[in-house]
């Protein structure tokens, strides 16, 4: 079978791609192993889809090269987004910070995906398994006049005059996450960035996380910050460690070896209250349980205190420096991960496809015409809320603008 376009993975960014390269006219087949579409859509954001953000920037994305998304995501925004949902009659709601979901079902979102792609004439092939991928062209690739890749598969084989790989990163392997898109890159000599788990729950070491294990599902807004990075939302306890937003957001920052900060009342001066209370008879934890879950102080300040040769009495009984100090490690709690729960909870992949090697405009690889990657598989990983959504959906349109 031969064909303008062959784009393998039908996720949110395979099939923005297929649908829009569909419209122009040209022929396109999409491929993807999985028997179910799109199960990464139907999961996201509690199985309402978080599909984008009002306030999508390039700064909310992470890359080794941070100006790369700014045209893709100049040229198809969440306005764009929000247009196509009301063609379909989707409804949505803004939940907080930007974050955009559907109102009923992230269904839809796959449904509208799919219409799209049947109108514009979109040839599926699912479950279908790539076994190879070749070069046909001798390098001369300038005219579209024969196929630049034979696509073996183990329904038929294709001919290509352009190869878009959408498959996505490594998290959530349970639903068909895999390796296959930087095999892909490295098969044609493509740098891959290094590659780990993102926005995910960070786990902790016995003697740094001790006591704090038998109090899962505790959670509190915090600030948490790494590497110059910060983010103020909610912490949760878990029985491996934390996680929670401000815990998934900084996660994409951290490197093994180094420490997180955590601000327990950012939202407070410690140092103001405890003054305010000097003369208090109150036990030190029936003060803070005040502004933070009783539990977990009570075991916060067995822990901290001990650190600190100090004990649990009334707040009266403390010496101001010993208040002070207190008061700084709530502020400023420091503790290094062991590591994180790892890419079967992460809800993206940091790093992939190097974009050096890429045209920003249309996410074309430089040195080898009509090859693209898009989504995840490339080194663009946005913030927790609706972003990478946003990037599947830019890149999407950019390389089926091309194609």
């Amino acid at each position: 079978m031969s064909a303008d376009v062959v784009i393998i993975g039908a996720g949110a960014a395979g099939m923005m791609c297929a649908m829009e390269a569909g419209r122009r006219g040209r022929s396109v087949v999409l491929v993807d192993h999985a028997a179910k579409l799109a199960e990464k859509i139907r999961i996201s954001g509690g199985g309402r889809c978080n599909f984008t953000n009002l306030h999508t920037k390039p700064e909310h994305f992470l890359s080794g090269n941070p100006h790369f998304c700014r045209s893709a995501l100049a040229r198809f925004t969440p306005l764009d987004v929000i247009a196509l949902l009301k063609r379909h009659g989707i409804r949505y709601h803004e939940k907080k910070l930007g974050q955009l979901f559907c109102d009923d079902s992230s269904q839809q979102i796959i449904d509208l995906l799919g219409k799209e792609c049947s109108d514009a004439g979109v040839i599926w092939q699912m479950p279908c398994n790539v076994l190879d991928v070749a070069r046909t062209d001798s390098g001369q690739a300038a005219q579209r006049i024969h196929p630049r890749f034979t696509i073996k598969t183990d329904r038929n084989t294709l001919m290509a005059h352009a190869l878009v790989i959408a498959t996505g990163g490594l998290s959530i392997p349970q639903i068909g996450a895999s390796d296959f898109g930087y095999r892909m890159a490295r098969q044609f000599g493509i740098p891959v960035t290094p590659l780990r788990p993102g926005l995910v729950g960070l786990t902790f070491s016995q003697d740094d996380f001790s006591g704090f294990r038998d109090m899962s599902g505790i959670a509190m807004d915090a600030e948490v910050s790494c590497v110059g990075m910060a983010f103020r939302e909610n912490i949760l306890l878990t029985h491996r460690g934390l996680s929670g937003p401000a815990i998934l957001q900084i996660s994409s920052h951290w490197q093994p070896g180094t420490a997180i900060h955590i601000d327990l009342l950012p939202q407070h001066d410690l140092r103001d209250i405890l003054q305010q209370h000097r003369k208090s008879q109150q036990l030190l934890p029936n003060l803070l349980a005040n502004y933070l879950p009783r539990r977990f102080v009570k075991i916060w300040c067995d822990v901290m205190l001990a650190r600190q040769a100090l004990i649990v009495k009334p707040v009266r009984q403390y010496q101001d420096s010993e208040l002070q100090r207190i008061a700084k490690q709530l502020h400023d709690w420091p503790i290094v991960p062991s590591g994180t729960v790892g890419y079967k909870k992460a809800e993206v992949t940091v790093g992939g496809v190097d974009t050096h090697a890429l045209s920003s405009k249309t996410m074309e690889v430089r040195q080898v015409p009509g090859l693209y990657f898009i989504g995840e598989v490339v080194d663009v990983t946005g913030q927790l809320g609706g972003f990478n959504f946003q990037w599947a959906w830019s890149s999407g349109y950019a390389a089926g603008q091309s194609v």
